[in-house]
């Protein structure tokens, strides 16, 4: 019983933590008053000129274009490089997925670095390009980590079979295979759109003068002081996403019924 009621209190605390910060950002957003330490009354204010703030608005508009950018196309990257990776001998590709696992353990600060010289030396010129081409390549190497598992769960007969009874080898991917590895590059796409709007260092070694994303804007911001404006913008932000969680954690539940 003391056993159990202890977990019990070890789990409310964890929660607390975890969501505390997010909770007293929601009551911010609503905050009349622009000091944190006194409460000034409820309002939408903010939320009226989170709308009316171009520069928030442009530097949303360039996060989620970029992040759906980088997220599809290193997702068909990383779908195929995964494909092939399994084709490979079994040396060559423990080697290969060596080498994929080696940007995420390394230091995002040695990635931006690294990038940012290479576009240097090619003469390209900052920007939402470079930014683009920066969050596509760290993105990769999860889309395959995300893929492989379905990959190697696939049975590596039925494609053949179906190629033996006639399909063509596109015909055979599409109604064979990629059905099978389909979770796989869902949680492949997911997670690169993820990592993408959350990235700051990378971005911030990458991008032009003039060109904001949420998270270089908001380490602006934090010089001269965050702007109420921001706190309505998260609090959008973690509702969209708790909704869109409900909503998918819904169907499996209405399915199993």
């Amino acid at each position: 019983m003391i056993k159990t009621t202890a977990q019990k209190i070890y789990i409310v605390l964890i929660f607390i933590f975890l969501y505390a910060p997010i909770a007293t950002l929601m009551v911010l957003s609503f905050n009349a008053s622009k000091t944190r330490a006194k409460w000034g009354g409820f309002t939408l204010k903010w939320y009226g000129a989170l709308f009316r703030n171009d520069d928030i608005m442009q530097a949303l508009f360039n996060t989620l274009l970029i992040a759906l950018i980088a997220s599809v196309v290193s997702t068909l990257i990383g779908t195929v490089a995964c494909i092939a990776i399994m084709n490979l001998k079994k040396r060559s590709r423990a080697v290969i997925m060596g080498i994929t696992n080696i940007p995420m353990l390394n230091a995002e600060i040695v990635t931006g670095i690294s990038l940012m010289l290479l576009f240097i030396s090619m003469g390209l010129k900052f920007g939402l390009g470079t930014i683009l081409l920066s969050h596509i390549t760290f993105c990769i190497p999860y889309v395959i980590l995300s893929v492989m598992p379905r990959m190697k769960q696939m049975n590596p007969y039925t494609y053949e079979a179906a190629l033996d009874l006639g399909a063509g080898p596109v015909y055979g991917f599409f109604k064979v295979v990629f059905p099978e590895i389909l979770p796989g590059v869902l949680s492949g796409f997911l997670m690169a759109f993820t990592m993408s709007i959350d990235d700051f260092i990378i971005t911030h070694f990458t991008k032009g003068a003039g060109v904001d994303t949420l998270s270089t804007k908001i380490y602006t911001e934090v010089k001269k002081g965050i702007k109420p404006e921001m706190y309505a913008l998260s609090t959008i932000i973690f509702m969209t996403v708790l909704i869109l969680l409900l909503l998918v954690n819904r169907r499996p539940a209405e399915k199993k019924k």
